[in-house]
């Protein structure tokens, strides 16, 4: 058996704890050894749940001490270029959250810094971990829902006002300094769907995108939007329309729905369940495993398997993240068309479910939808 793949943690609080866990796990199985954790407030054993590895708030000093093999990268977005680039310098691979990063100038800067210094670079978005994509695209090209017309995604959270408050990034466009963040509802809790929506669709590097259009709305009190759509026409021409909210009167589970001319696939993907829909058929549920990107790095490092998401196959999704970063600052809900949940200190947009979920239906932006809050303005780049 191959020896375990020495790992450096970057960011071990937020979701960051999602990660702790994950490593102990793969370590448990053989597959890591943790090396080290570099966070600003250092975690107690009692965090950890158990003997402390190396712990630094310096990650360069960090990487070089415990002669990390691999790093994964969970630290705020504005952060993330300059860690990769330092990794990368030292020969050490990455798994890197998404958003990769908060501008496609960035992007771009640490796309071809990791490809110059010759590492493995995965891109944190884990449904496309999922064994259900490639069981899509299977049904897609045996024709089993016809041509696909477009692709809808939606996703319908429920965020309190802590949730905007949880760092000094949090629910903002850029910091004060300028620097960009780009916190909102489609680039970051959602990006999954539009991640998803985009892959299932074969629009995956920047070259594949055509337009974007973007419809930023915002109920609570932030710079980032909450309550947001997107439509993207490819290079062939098919649309993908993502719509999402932080403010659902219910919280809902996020999904993308292929459209074909005899049919439909609705895939659920945080749970990887599949829903086959089509003519001359009773309806098909599946449930799919997942690969965890993290095991499927070290799969990489040590048997040569194959990526699933390198940098360029997020070209498309960080040409989104850029348009909204462009577009104008998220518009304010009206105060009608805003209701207050003060037992739950969070902010709800009535009827907001129903339109996420008719955007994806119809590949119709909210302005199209009818609803009396959106204003006829879409922002194409």
């Amino acid at each position: 058996m191959s020896a375990p793949v020495p790992v450096v943690l970057a960011g071990a609080r937020g979701h960051g704890r999602w990660h702790v866990a994950n490593l102990r796990r793969l370590e448990r199985a053989g597959l890591v050894r943790v090396a080290g954790l570099c966070e600003l407030t250092p975690l107690t054993e009692d965090e950890y749940g158990g003997e402390l590895p190396d712990q630094s708030t310096d990650f360069g000093a960090l990487l070089d001490a415990t002669g990390a093999e691999a790093a994964v990268i969970c630290t705020p977005i504005p952060t993330h270029t300059d860690l990769t680039l330092t990794a990368a310098r030292r020969g050490v691979h990455l798994l890197l959250e998404k958003p990769p990063a908060p501008s496609y100038a960035e992007f771009r800067r640490m796309a071809d810094g990791v490809a110059a210094a010759g590492v493995a670079c995965q891109i944190g978005f884990q449904s496309l971990g999922s064994h259900a994509v490639p069981a899509i695209r299977e049904l897609i090209a045996e024709g089993a829902i016809g041509e696909v017309t477009g692709i809808g995604g939606a996703g319908a959270w429920v965020r309190d006002e802590a949730y905007f408050r949880r760092s000094p990034w949090a629910g903002r466009r850029r910091l004060d300094d300028g620097t960009d963040v780009v916190d909102g509802a489609l680039t970051n809790p959602l990006a999954h769907a539009v991640a998803t929506a985009l892959a299932l669709g074969g629009v995956t590097r920047d070259q594949d995108v055509s337009t974007i259009e973007t419809e930023l709305r915002r109920a609570n009190d932030i710079e980032a939007d909450d309550t947001s759509c997107v439509r993207v026409t490819a290079t062939t021409g098919l649309r993908i329309t993502v719509a999402a909210t932080l403010c659902a009167e219910h919280a809902g589970e996020p999904y993308v729905l292929v459209h074909g001319t005899r049919g439909r696939i609705t895939f659920w993907y945080k749970q990887d369940r599949v829903l086959l829909q089509r003519a001359g058929h009773g309806p098909e549920e599946t449930d799919h495993g997942r690969t965890d990107l993290l095991e499927n790095l070290v799969a990489h490092l040590r048997t040569g398997t194959g990526l699933l998401v390198e940098p360029d196959d997020t070209g498309a999704f960080m040409r989104v993240v850029e348009a909204i970063r462009r577009a104008p600052d998220p518009a304010t809900l009206p105060e009608t068309a805003v209701r207050r949940i003060d037992a739950e200190r969070r902010r709800v947009v009535p009827g907001v479910d129903a339109l996420v979920a008719d955007a994806a239906r119809t590949l119709s932006l909210f302005s199209e939808l009818g609803a009396p809050w959106a204003a006829e303005e879409v922002r194409a780049r």
